[in-house]
């Protein structure tokens, strides 16, 4: 399906901005449009410091009277929106076009359109997030709506808007997006599509942070583990995190994979995740739900659901909210039912990504169709791989400390592929010595034992115990390598970490009691009654508490 005929007009716009003085990736920040409801205080200023940061001149900044709820009418989102943002644009001259005295039948003015010059429209947070659908609206749009599924005008504020520049688009069911999938669009069909993506979460600082993160994380990299969940209720989702997990694979991440039905327990390992695609769940859970929980700076998280965004001023409901609210920097998600096939692909999200594209380009890489039900969470410029893996690995002395043992792990990966296990190894040693960590020591201990070298497995996990404070993220893997040094036959070893971890009272119930049972077997192997004892107690005050 096509959006717009493919004028001379577009062509000739095209060719400007290729030459012109705001062409090339370092004058992106130069054309992006910020839209900031002006009733709430907070949604212009996450406006203005997205512009200092980013270096976006304050005048891109559009401020207009709107309601102040998630969820608005079509008539609402005609009359305080579209409309006025459009008019806007196109007296800017940001949208090429000559106004009509038309109106289409949802009250929106015509144009002879010929293309615009927009990089990205960030939405920010006080900005209605969705539309409701509206019966008296509804039209048949075959053969789309002859699916009863697609007999909706429900929608994303944010999809809607990727049409500004597109007349009488149907409002019923959905357009094909013309730069989905595409690697080299053809001449004409940029300029169909306007790129917006949000800067939104559960509270103001949530959605300002976004941009704060990104630029962190652009300055060093992409540095953490990468985790994919399968077990989802239909096979492509499945084919699509599969091959997911491959890319990781190839970019040197060695994903942490489960394959099991329902999301990953509380109790699974989940130390700096930085990349996180999994599904499928109505609300958040597993490891990110634990008390303090906080993804490293850069995260990229997709949970496929059909509800993941349709609120995001919650920390709980959902995924999109509750996942930038704990520190993700980029996501995606979905107003209202979208079904799978309409869903951002989070295969080709990676994909686009992994080449270097910026966020807002890769979701719209990645996103099948417009006028419907999907947003983008998080800064359009952000690039989680601004460059090389080996630009990273040059720079990895001024690597911030708790992530450069990362970058260690995805070189010993990368070389481990490369059929160099002996200069893998050599790496891991010699990260261990400068940033010495529970991950490393973990990789090395696995790494000896495999050797046949019992012993130093047990001393380079010994080794590892850190002496400060746990961060939540690292509390399972801590739990892990007690338990590794108890079947390794080092229960004192054991008993030594598993003190420390459960020392942490912000430690939940949840991962407590089983982790208490754990300590306590190896307390009595270990010969350490005393303490044995001392965690059965625990155990039964727990129990007694959860009868009450």
């Amino acid at each position: 399906m096509t959006l717009l005929c493919k004028t001379l007009g577009t062509l000739l716009l095209l060719a400007a901005l290729a030459t012109g003085p705001l062409a090339g990736a370092d004058r992106l920040a130069a054309r992006v449009i910020l839209l900031a409801n002006r009733d709430d205080p907070d949604s212009v200023r996450i406006a203005q410091h997205y512009a200092e940061a980013r270096g976006v001149p304050a005048a891109n900044i559009l401020a207009l009277g709107m309601p102040l709820t998630e969820t608005i009418s079509w008539s609402e989102f005609v009359t305080a929106i579209w409309q006025p943002l459009q008019d806007e644009l196109v007296r800017r001259r940001w949208i090429e076009a000559i106004p009509m005295a038309l109106t289409d039948a949802v009250g929106r003015r015509k144009h002879a359109f010929s293309g615009h010059h927009l990089s990205y429209l960030v939405v920010c947070r006080g900005v209605p997030l969705r539309i409701r659908h509206d019966p008296a609206l509804y039209r048949p749009h075959p053969p789309l709506t002859d699916n009863p599924f697609f007999q909706t005008n429900a929608a994303a504020v944010d999809s809607e808007l990727s049409l500004l520049a597109v007349n009488e688009s149907p409002i019923n069911a959905f357009l094909v997006n013309p730069l989905y999938r595409r690697d080299r669009p053809a001449a004409g069909e940029p300029a169909q599509v306007v790129k917006v993506s949000r800067l939104d979460g559960p509270t103001a600082a949530d959605a300002g942070a976004l941009v704060d993160r990104a630029l962190a994380a652009e300055r060093t990299g992409l540095l953490g583990r990468a985790y994919v969940d399968l077990g989802g209720p239909h096979p492509d989702g499945d084919r699509w995190l599969q091959a997911v997990a491959a890319q990781l694979r190839e970019l040197g991440f060695d994903p942490d994979v489960d394959a099991a039905p329902g999301t990953r327990p509380a109790t699974a390992r989940s130390d700096a995740p930085a990349l996180y695609f999994g599904w499928y769940a109505e609300n958040l859970n597993g490891p990110f739900a634990l008390p303090g929980f906080r993804f490293p700076a850069g995260a990229v998280a997709v949970h496929l659901h059909s509800g993941s965004a349709t609120t995001l001023r919650s920390a709980t409901a959902g995924w999109s909210g509750p996942l930038v609210a704990r520190g993700v920097t980029a996501t995606v998600g979905n107003v209202f039912e979208p079904y799978l096939q309409l869903l951002h692909r989070p295969d080709l999200l990676l994909r686009a990504l992994a080449r270097g594209d910026t966020f807002g380009d890769a979701a719209y890489y990645a996103e099948p169709v417009l006028s419907w039900q999907a947003i983008a969470i998080g800064d359009p410029l952000y690039r989680p791989f601004p460059g090389s893996f080996d630009q990273q690995w040059k720079r990895r002395a001024g690597l911030p400390p708790g992530l450069a043992d990362y970058a260690v792990l995805r070189k010993m990966h990368l070389l481990e592929a490369a059929h160099q296990p002996a200069q893998a190894l050599a790496v891991l040693q010699a990260g261990e010595k400068e940033h010495p960590s529970l991950a490393l020591g973990w990789e090395l201990s696995r790494q000896r034992e495999r050797a046949g070298d019992r012993a130093g497995a047990i001393a380079e996990l010994a080794g590892a115990i850190p002496a400060g404070a746990l961060a939540p993220d690292e509390w399972a893997l801590a739990q892990a390598a007690a338990a590794e040094l108890q079947r390794l036959g080092a229960p004192a070893q054991a008993v030594h970490l598993y003190g420390h971890l459960l020392a942490d009272p912000a430690l939940p119930p949840e991962l407590r009691e089983p982790w208490l049972r754990d300590a306590r077997a190896a307390a009595l192997a270990a010969g350490e009654a005393e303490q044995a004892a001392a965690w059965a107690r625990e155990l039964d005050a727990l129990a007694a508490g959860a009868k009450k």
